[in-house]
């Protein structure tokens, strides 16, 4: 098994299109929502659950400057995300992930706090930064097996040179060759139960 996680959104253009395309691989994934972009967006929240996919936490303004939060300001983020994801879905984010998985020493104690456990990545392909597929996909690909997590995103993602969501190219691309090695994609609660 490989987890598979989707950053930064719901995006109203892409996740739905990101969506289709684990449908048709039969694949779930989890995607880390941003708190104030779900509240913009919760109808798509909730079809990211009903189609069999996990909403888990990002916080709820995505800062820039989160890693710089005392234990107050980052209980408080972390908390309204958690609070906003769970009254849209109607099920508790399980993993928090911080922006950029940038983070600090209050972050330990106020995931435990919450009940949250942190989530990171084996696999980041910087996909908000480069447009170009074939380096996005073989930075993911490289060297997967069994065990990864794999991190891509659905907001704030590149754009390939024609103007298409970075994600919407590499996907299917990525979810055929893990058919071929045998690799299965869940979500994190499927990996980690």
């Amino acid at each position: 098994e490989i987890a598979l996680t989707i950053d930064d959104g719901p995006d109203p253009e892409v996740t739905p299109r990101v969506l289709d395309l684990l449908d048709a691989a039969n694949t779930r994934a989890s995607f880390f929502c941003i708190g104030r972009i779900a509240r913009q967006h919760p109808a798509l929240c909730r079809e990211i659950v009903r189609r069999g996919h996990r909403v888990e936490n990002h916080g709820y303004a995505h800062s820039n400057v989160f890693s710089l939060f005392g234990p107050g300001a980052m209980r408080r983020d972390i908390a309204r995300a958690q609070a906003t994801l769970a009254d849209i879905t109607g099920e508790a984010p399980r993993f928090f992930r911080a922006t950029a998985g940038l983070r600090n020493p209050f972050l330990d104690p106020v995931l435990h706090g919450l009940g949250l456990t942190l989530a990171t990545w084996t696999r980041r392909a910087y996909d908000t930064r480069t447009g170009d597929p074939e380096r996005v996909f073989h930075r993911l690909s490289q060297h997967l097996g069994p065990g990864d997590i794999v991190l891509m995103h659905d907001g704030h993602c590149a754009r390939t040179p024609t103007g298409e969501p970075v994600i919407l190219v590499v996907l299917p691309r990525l979810l055929q060759t893990l058919a071929e090695r045998q690799l299965s994609p869940v979500t994190l609660n499927q990996a980690l139960p």
